[in-house]
């Protein structure tokens, strides 16, 4: 129905953009941790999703499967506490839908903490699409029938997500504001240290670096104001990896990602923040070419480069599909390593 089209309004015009280097924020300390969830107070639904992570996660200790957290999307700083207006980070969540695909067709268990309605794993395929989703429909004797142009690559689809659904293998939970994402976030790792080195961290979603402190936010809808200005005091998020890293799941593998649109910072920024964090690893992406190739940075130093080949690209094969193989190549190594200092 929609006509054909090769541009996207979400692509950014470079050329109108500013330079502005922004110096990396501390890393959160016990101190942190305790007067922010202080002085925030946790979403009322936590008890509730709790009690759904501790049921998966003793579900999945019995089946054996190793079970992945992969964080989606963005969240969102609220301007007011009953909200019209917010802060959003640019993400539509779709490196982490893809990636869960992926460990679960590789026999993880997913604990997929995501945007609320952003891009969902197998129902991406139909969402994240310029297309109408009627066309994947067509009418025949006043009955709604699949598309038969397009019936094999929805059943191909329809077989994962089943198989998922009816193994217990998928547990979606979501967030919207950053608050919510911390602490939900906090619980589940918490939860999952009881896995030691089985459980797997892949930190996928676009975190704020910026909050409004509730302290200073307003009950209801900021005003127009006489100036004709609204000047807006945000404070720095606690950096929470290195609490995750030494706290809430420490023998857990972690995996977080950095994005720029520098490629002459990138691999320095991964190793930074393998120094500072001290997890295991750290995918490294441009934004321009983050569909196409990845890095991956150890501490060790080594730096290897996930590429699609010129004939992937032409069959729009996901990046994903060498990223998590390459990924559990890592995990298996750090649980040898795990559980050999552990004798």
């Amino acid at each position: 129905m929609s006509p054909n089209k090769n541009y996207h309004t979400s692509k950014p015009e470079l050329e109108a953009a500013i330079d502005r280097d922004a110096p990396e924020h501390p890393v959160a300390q016990v101190l942190d941790e305790d007067d922010y969830f202080r002085s925030h107070s946790a979403p009322s639904y936590l008890p509730e999703v709790e009690e759904q992570v501790a049921d998966f996660v003793n579900h999945h200790i019995k089946t054996g499967k190793r079970i992945v957290l992969v964080t989606s999307g963005g969240t969102t700083v609220p301007l007011e506490n009953n909200t019209v207006r917010f802060i959003d980070n640019f993400s539509a969540g779709t490196r982490g839908a893809t990636s869960a695909e992926y460990f679960l067709e590789n026999g993880y268990a997913v604990i997929f903490l995501h945007r609320e309605f952003s891009l969902l794993p197998y129902s991406r395929h139909y969402s994240h699409t310029t297309n109408c989703f009627l066309d994947y429909m067509v009418e025949k004797d006043n009955k709604v029938e699949i598309n038969p142009n397009l019936a094999d690559e929805m059943l191909v689809v329809l077989r994962k997500y089943n198989e998922a659904k009816s193994s217990n293998s998928l547990l979606p939970i979501p967030f919207t504001t950053v608050n919510q994402y911390l602490y939900t976030l906090r619980s589940i790792s918490e939860i999952m240290k009881k896995i030691d080195c089985n459980a797997l961290f892949y930190l996928a979603a676009a975190v704020s670096d910026f909050f409004l402190p509730s302290s200073k936010m307003p009950k209801h809808k900021i005003q127009a104001q006489p100036s004709g200005k609204l000047v807006v005091d945000l404070e720095a998020v606690p950096k929470f990896l290195r609490r995750l890293v030494d706290s809430w799941a420490p023998q857990a593998m972690i995996v977080s990602f950095k994005l720029e649109t520098d490629n002459s910072i990138l691999i320095k920024k991964a190793t930074e923040a393998l120094r500072r964090y001290h997890h295991q690893l750290v995918i490294g992406n441009l934004l321009q070419t983050r569909k196409n190739e990845v890095v991956f940075v150890t501490p060790d130093g080594l730096e290897s480069w996930v590429r699609l080949s010129d004939d992937k690209k032409d069959k729009n094969t996901d990046i994903e599909s060498l990223i998590i193989p390459a990924v559990i190549s890592e995990h298996d190594k750090w649980i040898l390593e795990w559980s050999a200092n552990k004798k």
